[in-house]
């Protein structure tokens, strides 16, 4: 019989639990800008995070181990490959420009992959350029695609939030970093390895000031999200005070990558 711990760690390593995290925020941003509903694009942004993340995290693996693959990274393949289709699918529902606009989050992501360049290696690999790459992804996928999808005008909020969802991601990045920096390639060059673990808390924290009050220059300044932001910035806070080397790889693969779950959430139930 299959234990629980087996599937959550698979729920884990297959990227679906990321991919929900992506979803979320995407729902925040319809939330925020009062976008009905946009199934179409909520689903693109989840399956192609599941497509992305697993080609990132397991294509060297795959193409080392090609004789050997172990049956769980099989599993994560079929899904791969089931969650590439859909993302075909709801490619084909989404406005041109958005087409367009995600080819370039595209581009990144396999610049962050692939080395292009003669003799360099891929960008993930450039030291001190990962998590910038990253949080330019998160901000493209769940904030300008569903806004571009839904024709909305990219005027001052838009650039406000643009400016709080790359801090969010890439304080959230932090987390992850300080978590990995025993097993990180020196050459990668992340915070923690170039200002040490409590300088890169201290910068994580001072971040979130800026990501909460920059709520109050918004036009469409709503009180009950500086509620909401308040309690998310505290968390985010506690999490980050709190991370060191010795955390299980829960603390970041579940519990971090859950922030912007309960984020949403917490919208809802407001």
């Amino acid at each position: 019989m299959i234990s629980f711990k087996r599937i959550f760690d698979f729920y884990l390593r297959s990227s679906i639990h990321v991919a929900l995290s992506v979803y979320a925020l995407v729902r925040m941003t319809h939330f925020m800008f009062h976008i009905s509903a946009d199934q179409a694009m909520a689903n693109f942004a989840f399956f192609g995070t599941i497509v992305g993340y697993n080609f990132v995290k397991y294509d060297a693996l795959a193409r080392a181990q090609k004789k050997q693959m172990r049956n769980e990274l099989k599993i994560i393949a079929v899904l791969s490959f089931f969650s590439l289709t859909a993302v075909g699918y709801y490619f084909f529902q989404l406005q041109l420009i958005t087409q367009l606009v995600s080819v370039g989050v595209l581009v990144l992501t396999l610049l962050y992959t692939l080395p292009f360049f003669p003799n360099r290696r891929n960008a993930r690999n450039w030291a001190g350029v990962k998590i910038y790459i990253v949080a330019l992804c998160w901000v493209g996928v769940t904030l300008v695609l569903p806004l571009v999808n839904a024709h909305i005008d990219l005027g001052l909020d838009f650039y406000l939030k643009c400016i709080q969802r790359f801090i969010l991601v890439f304080v959230l990045i932090l987390i992850f970093e300080i978590l990995d920096l025993a097993n990180d390639d020196p050459h990668l060059q992340t915070v923690p390895q170039q200002i040490g673990v409590k300088q890169t808390k201290i910068v994580g924290l001072l971040l979130l000031i800026p990501f909460y009050f920059l709520e109050f220059l918004k036009t469409n300044f709503i009180e009950e999200q500086l509620i909401v932001n308040g309690i998310l910035v505290l968390i985010l806070a506690l999490f980050l005070a709190f991370a060191n080397e010795k955390r299980s790889k829960y603390y970041t693969s579940f519990w971090v990558e859950s922030i912007p779950i309960f984020w949403w959430l917490m919208v809802a139930f407001f």
